[in-house]
């Protein structure tokens, strides 16, 4: 879904910054998925 954000962002404004901006959100959600998957074992 997130990916999905980012993607129409940067169609509708050109700014490639907005898309990599979201694409590194997106890439701290999943590492922070993580890490509490680890704590809950």
């Amino acid at each position: 879904m997130l990916k999905d954000l980012a993607w129409n962002t940067f169609k509708k404004t050109g700014n490639i910054y907005t898309f990599l901006e979201f694409m590194k959100i997106r890439d701290i959600e999943q590492n922070l998925g993580e890490i509490d998957g680890d704590n809950k074992n």
